[in-house]
């Protein structure tokens, strides 16, 4: 969440900032300060009278010592309807504080300058393309097709067993998922990432720590008995590792990279457009996650960014990067790139990551910290990428290098699947 010393000495900044979201966010900020004012004032006035009866208590201490026992009931009368005050102006506070938090987890993170006006995904700016759109026999086909052509995805088998959007990979085509994996994992560990295995179910706690609870609730599997959710990221557990941390500023920049199932609800989502692999309730993902200095994050976005490059460019995808306008942006983001390939057989563009910088949004509900090197606490940067989710890389490559005789296999794969074609 955004910090409240932010949010009370820049009132006006960060009201105009969100509205680059399509937020009119002046009464929640408004509110937001109404209850902060009235939470530090319940604060001094109880710190007050706690002072003043730790006076009494001493002073009483004192009268029964020198024998003046009826002047000290009388004292100790005043400090009862002390102890009585403070308890109600406790609650009082408590109640503050509760609200005030309630009202902070609504408003998502400020954009940053450099976000694009606009309301909808048609505002996005591409700021990158790159490679050639291959030309596709006659006959060519969608990937829902293909795999059935091949029995290397199976979408009815999953129905049978769980429900739509539960694909089971077979043959090739889970040696194929295993590939993408490996060689993910392999790409981000040569790059500095240290490789963690991570929980697929998180408490309440850390769902708050990285804002996908409230504001993602409704998209979240809940196991109701524990009291747990499926994650829909590896970016939940792997950030929420640091929670509750204070790092010294020379342990900076961490950097870790998990693969994990995902899985989302995505109510409310049907069409031609979620078909086959294009939108599943469980999917795989490669994730990367920074811990950085604050003067340092938006290099590391860059650097993130020229990582999941050089991904797309071995697999030898035609992609493109988009920067998110603020209306299309999450609500935890300052600033979003979007990577998109193109898959040939459906004519459109398929998203296959999203690397984001949060500034302190996170850190700040996690409590992530850095010891500078004046020995002050400062909250670290977070940020997360995608690298990559596979279902839409997966759509991409059985299209795109679909042949009469088969499915190639991209060069960079074939030590991972030990197999050039699918046929």
């Amino acid at each position: 969440m955004l910090q409240l010393a932010v949010i009370r000495e820049n009132k006006e900044k960060v009201i105009k900032a969100l509205a680059k979201r399509n937020l009119d966010a002046n009464n929640l900020v408004e509110t937001v300060l109404d209850l902060d004012e009235k939470r530090r004032a319940t604060q001094v006035e109880l710190d007050n009278i706690l002072a003043e009866s730790n006076l009494l208590s001493k002073e009483i201490g004192e009268m029964m010592k020198s024998g003046e026992k009826a002047k000290a009931e009388i004292v100790k009368k005043k400090t009862a309807q002390l102890k009585e005050k403070s308890k109600d102006l406790s609650e009082k506070l408590e109640g503050y504080t509760t609200a005030l938090s309630e009202e902070l987890y609504k408003i998502p993170n400020t954009p940053a300058d450099i976000v694009p006006e606009g309301k909808t995904p048609d505002d996005n700016v591409t700021v990158h393309q790159e490679g050639a759109i291959p030309v596709l026999h006659e006959g060519a086909l969608p990937h829902w097709d293909l795999v059935k052509k091949y029995d290397i995805i199976d979408f009815e088998l999953g129905v049978k067993i769980t429900g739509a959007g539960f694909p089971v990979y077979k043959g090739k085509g889970a040696r194929l998922q295993r590939a993408l994996i490996a060689y993910f994992l392999d790409k981000n560990t040569a790059a500095g990432y240290q490789e963690y295995q991570v929980p697929h179910l998180v408490n309440e706690a850390s769902g708050f720590g990285t804002g996908q609870l409230p504001d993602k609730e409704g998209q979240m599997y809940h196991a109701g008995v524990d009291d747990l959710y499926l994650i829909p990221t590896a970016e939940v557990p792997v950030t929420n590792l640091f929670r509750d941390v204070i790092l010294n500023e020379n342990e900076l920049p961490i950097l870790c990279t998990a693969y994990t199932p995902c899985f989302r609800r995505e109510a409310g989502s049907y069409g031609a457009h979620v078909r086959g692999l294009n939108r599943l309730h469980q999917f795989d993902k490669v994730e990367i996650v920074r811990i950085e200095h604050p003067d340092n994050s938006y290099a590391a976005l860059d650097g993130m960014v020229e990582h999941v490059k050089t991904l797309l460019q071995e697999l030898k995808l035609p992609y493109r990067i988009l920067r998110l306008c603020g209306g299309d942006m999450g609500f935890t983001s300052s600033l979003t790139y979007d990577f998109e390939v193109f898959s040939t057989a459906q004519d459109r563009w398929l998203e296959i990551s999203s690397v984001s910088n949060f500034e302190t949004f996170q850190a700040n509900r996690l409590k992530l910290r850095f010891r500078d090197k004046d020995g002050k606490n400062q909250l670290a940067h977070t940020l997360n990428g995608s690298s990559l989710a596979l279902p839409r890389v997966l759509a991409g490559i059985i299209e795109n290098y679909q042949t009469p005789e088969g499915i190639v296999i991209p060069e960079v794969l074939r030590p991972y699947t030990g197999f050039d074609l699918i046929n």
